[in-house]
């Protein structure tokens, strides 16, 4: 599981090039602030970010993690900002035709009416063109500010202006300008809005362009490369998330040079910063002093992965976590906690009720509130194995026909990817075989999201392990009540009591091929699922109850985003911070 290479030959290709134009430096280099006793300031950037429905600028998990850390430094009062862009068409919005996902962008020109204009325009040079960004404000979702960059400008040419139209859509050439705009005009904008920072946070490798535009700013105070990068790696910090390779984003250094993204550092310093081709992700580990994956588990795949990248970030773990005022029902915590047992269970089954509504007004379909329930919401992509489950019909097959086992699935497939669309087509076409115990809830979002993980009876989680990093909807789910069966990956090794708060699904066994790794999963799930879920869920109601109660008693405290935050503050930012000091002296 290693994928950083370079190419020599293309290398000697690329040094023929011409030469890169050189951007404008941000006016001054911000002033650290000496803050004994007090948190340092973060900037945090993100490519999206979940808040709300009502603002549709997120895609997935990465996005609803972004909106969750932004909401629990609000909550607690921690000096944190969000750095990220205002997608006018956000991302895809699906629906099914013919049984089969169809994308369509829809114009969220309300959103402008949600978020604040600054005022403030900063500019980046985007393939030998000033591309003019809006800065806006977005606080008023119960969030720490979140600052939002805007190519829509009446003075930009009219491809420039749909720069940030959509969210991951289009191809190369437009990601790399995103990626600009976020990182190279997201320091720029801070700088304009005289926020002094003391670390910057870059969650996933779209961030890591930013990196250049620090180090230009000190080359600009009379610094050399090489301590101009010396002394950015000590105010950055840097998450990586997924295992998968698609996930770690490459670049063409030829692009990178006719877009402009080299931002007035030579091919030679790129290629020591980010290899070639240019890896997002190598680039964020090698601008940054203090590096983490987002579950223990991750942490020691994303060490194995990147080992052979010289001069990157170390590689810590800290677990992810879930923001309990948007994600959880307090409901049925105070029931937990006051009660127990039977008011537990009379809430959850409002909540059930809620959610069977809801799937009965989107699809029509109807199912039984007194049948057992699974829940599985995840991007369409095949390593979460979707259709696992139905992978030996002739086994499951009975159980959906008397009703024994319902299931409803939600999530959505990359425009692009048309194997994520297959998998959402088969879903379809299971649910219309078996339609009084399979449903699919097409353009999955966080409205979905947030019924799901209240209303489901299990919440079903089957990756390929090691290629989960985290799974925080596992973790809503089990605040709610609602007990995890799961493979041991992401987070679930960390939480999980086989029996006792949820099930594993096998013992963490990884094979050397997808297909004995697949195997090998559903026989394990087989047997949990048939031979102890479903049998305690008829046959003995009391213990399953136990198990919803032990679900909430062991993960409301240590999955919450506000831990996470505690840990992030604790083991990077002030790390980050202390090692700087020590070098100032």
């Amino acid at each position: 599981m290693k994928f950083f290479k370079t190419t020599d030959r293309k290398l000697r290709s690329l040094k023929q090039d011409r030469p890169v134009r050189r951007s404008r430096p941000a006016r001054g280099i911000h002033k650290r602030l000496e803050r004994k006793g007090k948190r340092p300031k973060v900037a945090y950037f993100c490519m999206e970010y979940g808040l709300d429905n009502s603002l549709p600028i997120y895609a997935g998990g990465l996005g609803i993690l972004a909106g969750d850390v932004l909401k629990a430094a609000r909550d607690e009062n921690m000096p944190l900002v969000g750095i990220g862009l205002l997608w006018r068409q956000g991302y895809t919005s699906q629906r099914l035709e013919e049984g089969r996902p169809v994308d369509c962008y829809p114009r969220h020109d309300h959103v402008y009416d949600l978020v604040d204009d600054t005022g403030v325009r900063v500019s980046v040079d985007i393939r030998g063109r000033e591309v003019i960004c809006a800065v806006y404000r977005a606080s008023g979702f119960g969030n720490a500010d979140l600052y939002l960059l805007d190519a829509n400008h009446p003075a930009n040419e009219a491809g420039d202006a749909w720069l940030t139209g959509q969210l991951y859509g289009w191809f190369s050439e437009e990601r790399i300008a995103q990626e600009m705009i976020l990182g190279i005009g997201g320091v720029r904008a801070l700088r304009a809005l005289n926020i002094d920072v003391d670390v910057y946070h870059f969650n996933e490798g779209h961030a890591a362009l930013a990196g250049t535009e620090l180090i230009e700013e000190k080359r600009a105070g009379g610094a050399g490369f090489e301590k101009a990068l010396k002394n950015t790696r000590e105010e950055v910090v840097f998450t990586t998330h997924t295992p998968v390779e698609q996930g770690n984003e490459e670049h063409s250094l030829r692009t990178l040079s006719y877009m402009g993204a080299f931002n007035g550092l030579s091919l030679d310093e790129m290629v020591q910063i980010g290899g070639a081709p240019f890896n997002m992700t190598v680039a964020g580990l090698r601008l940054s002093s203090l590096a983490n994956g987002v579950s223990q588990l991750h942490g020691r795949t994303a060490c194995r992965m990147w080992e052979d990248v010289d001069d990157r970030a170390p590689i810590e773990a800290i677990t992810n976590g879930v923001h309990r005022g948007s994600w959880v029902d307090e409901e049925v915590v105070s029931a937990w906690r006051e009660d127990g047992g039977p008011s537990v269970a009379a809430e959850h089954a409002k909540n059930k009720a809620e959610l069977l509504d809801f799937i009965t007004e989107r699809t029509g379909q109807k199912l039984a509130e007194d049948r057992l329930l699974l829940g599985f919401a995840r991007r369409a992509v095949p390593y979460k194995r979707a259709t696992l489950l139905f992978s030996d019909e002739e086994r499951i097959g009975p159980y959906l026909e008397e009703g024994k086992i319902q299931i409803v699935y939600a999530g959505k497939a990359h425009p692009l990817d048309d194997n994520g669309k297959d998998i959402v087509a088969e879903l379809v076409r299971m649910s219309r075989k078996y339609p009084e115990a399979v449903v699919f809830l097409p353009d999955y979002d966080m409205e979905i999201g947030r019924l799901l993980t209240r209303g489901v009876d299990v919440w079903l989680n089957n990756p390929r392990r090691p290629l989960e990093a985290s799974g925080t909807s596992g973790m809503k789910a089990a605040m709610n009540g609602i007990p995890n069966l799961s493979i041991l990956d992401g987070w679930w090794p960390e939480a999980c009591q086989h029996g006792v708060n949820g099930w594993k699904i096998g013992d963490g066994f990884e094979a050397d091929t997808a297909q004995k790794q697949d195997e090998h999963d559903r026989k394990k799930l087989y047997r949990v699922l048939l031979k102890e879920v479903v049998p305690l869920y008829y046959e003995k109601p009391e213990e399953f109850a136990r198990i919803r109660e032990n679900s909430i008693a062991s993960t409301i405290d240590e999955f919450t985003a506000a831990e996470m935050m505690k840990n992030y503050y604790d083991r990077l930012y002030s790390q980050n911070r202390r090692r700087s000091a020590e070098r100032m002296g």
